[in-house]
């Protein structure tokens, strides 16, 4: 019997043929891209590459830019902290400088005060005795007196009473004065005489600067006396017969009699 060659769609394709549809199939899916698709992933990874070396490069410089930031802020920070420093410490500075001199202020007022205080004390004046009063009044006529009148005041004062200088001076005579006993005269501040009669004792001697108050002697019945009181004259000069009214010298000095 003889063989009959199969034809039609059931023939198998030769050697030949197949290699020429590999050679086309290749041909197609370089045509249609497949081998493009296929080639993407080195493509890819190159790419991918430089991706990451740029995206490196940017970390790196947003990095830097933080950094930079930061110092910045903490250079601000630190210049802010020594202005507000130096602020400080001027502060402190003017608050001393201000505190110093109110403390001057406050001590040359009460060195003033302290001179007008002494000023005042130095040109204060008072009465002869302390707690009297005129018992004979100045110019009283009588023979008790070789002018014919009284040149001063007398102020009632037992033995032994303390007698003061009226006001501040220099005492010019200490010591026994005829008619008047033991006496003390003192040039005041202001130029004029007072002085002090009759006395049982002297505390002070010439040249003997005195304040107001202070006690030259104490009160006696020497001289021409008749009892123990102070006699008490007040002299525009230091000559007897330059007597002034008492009683205007001291009311004209401040003391109340």
């Amino acid at each position: 019997m003889a063989l009959t060659r199969p034809t039609g769609k059931h023939r198998a394709p030769s050697r030949m043929t197949r290699g020429s549809a590999r050679i086309a199939g290749v041909a197609t899916l370089a045509t249609t891209g497949v081998c493009g698709t296929l080639a993407s992933p080195a493509l890819a990874a190159e790419t991918g590459a430089a991706s990451l070396e740029d995206t490196g490069t940017m970390v790196v410089l947003s990095a830097d830019a933080e950094m930079d930031s930061l110092a910045d802020e903490v250079a601000d920070q630190a210049a802010t902290q020594r202005l507000e420093a130096i602020a400080r410490v001027e502060a402190a500075e003017e608050a001393q400088r201000k505190a110093e001199a109110r403390a001057e202020e406050l001590r040359e007022a009460e060195e003033r005060a302290a001179r007008e205080e002494e000023r005042k004390r130095l040109n204060a004046f008072q009465a002869p005795v302390a707690g009297s009063h005129v018992s004979t009044g100045y110019q009283t006529g009588g023979s008790l007196w070789s002018s014919g009148s009284h040149s001063g005041i007398d102020f009632h004062a037992p033995h032994g009473t303390p007698v003061m200088s009226v006001g501040a001076g220099t005492v010019v005579e200490a010591g026994w004065g005829g008619a008047y006993g033991n006496n003390v005269v003192i040039r005041m501040n202001d130029g004029s005489y007072t002085q002090y009669g009759h006395l049982g004792s002297i505390g002070v001697t010439v040249g003997q600067a005195v304040m107001p108050g202070q006690q030259i002697g104490l009160s006696g019945s020497t001289g021409n006396s008749t009892g123990a009181h102070l006699h008490f004259e007040a002299r525009s000069g230091a000559e007897y017969g330059s007597d002034v009214n008492p009683l205007a010298y001291l009311r004209a000095h401040g003391v109340p009699l």
